[in-house]
């Protein structure tokens, strides 16, 4: 399947439920949701980055400067509770969402 662009408002659930399991860095997250949607999803530096900030500020990652065994720097990015409690949120809000959708689609 092509890549293809994000639906406005789903950039936030893909990092969330991307740090879901374990905290990590930023580069690592774009190819997680990647690996996920088998290449359909491909999020850009350029859009990654400042929803991560925008995340940060609203409380619901944290990050942290770490080094890595190679020696670089990289920030570490891991949901907090209140980045738990969006992401179900989010979950829900996209379920009711694509519902609604499908029986747009299945309607004749």
């Amino acid at each position: 399947m092509p890549a293809t662009n994000l639906l406005q408002g789903t950039l936030d659930l893909l990092i969330l439920k991307a740090l879901a399991l374990d905290g990590m860095h930023g580069l690592a997250i774009s190819h997680r949701i990647a690996q996920i949607t088998n290449g359909t999803f491909q999020v850009k530096p350029g859009s990654l980055f400042p929803a991560l900030h925008r995340m940060e500020e609203a409380g619901w990652i944290r990050a942290e400067w770490i080094t890595k065994e190679n020696g670089r720097r990289a920030r570490l990015y891991e949901l907090t509770a209140a980045g738990k409690k969006q992401l179900s949120s989010e979950e829900s809000r996209w379920l009711a969402v694509t519902w609604a959708v499908n029986r747009v689609l299945r309607t004749v």
